[in-house]
């Protein structure tokens, strides 16, 4: 049993957009910060909750908040409301 959240399947098809990374362009670069943060091994360089705890709420995985930083980071997005606003 996984023990972090998981967040939806960017191959799955819904009602009106095919996928959801249809609403992603090709040259945008979110691209790039997703299979650069892929490539990293977050273990060794330090994040912690890469190995989640068998007790409590299960938390977000370090690899999907390291992508929403360097996101917001990218483009002058510095308020974490303003970050989950933008990531919906």
């Amino acid at each position: 049993m996984k023990r972090l959240v998981q967040g939806d399947n960017r191959t799955q098809s819904f009602l009106l957009p095919e996928a959801l990374d249809d609403y992603v362009t090709d040259t945008n670069p979110v691209r790039v910060v997703d299979v650069f943060v892929d490539e990293l091994n977050l273990r060794d360089l330090g994040f912690e909750g890469v190995e989640p705890a068998l007790t409590g709420r299960a938390s977000y995985h370090p690899e999907v908040m390291l992508k929403i930083y360097i996101y917001g980071y990218l483009n002058r997005i510095q308020s974490s409301r303003c970050l989950e606003r933008e990531s919906q």
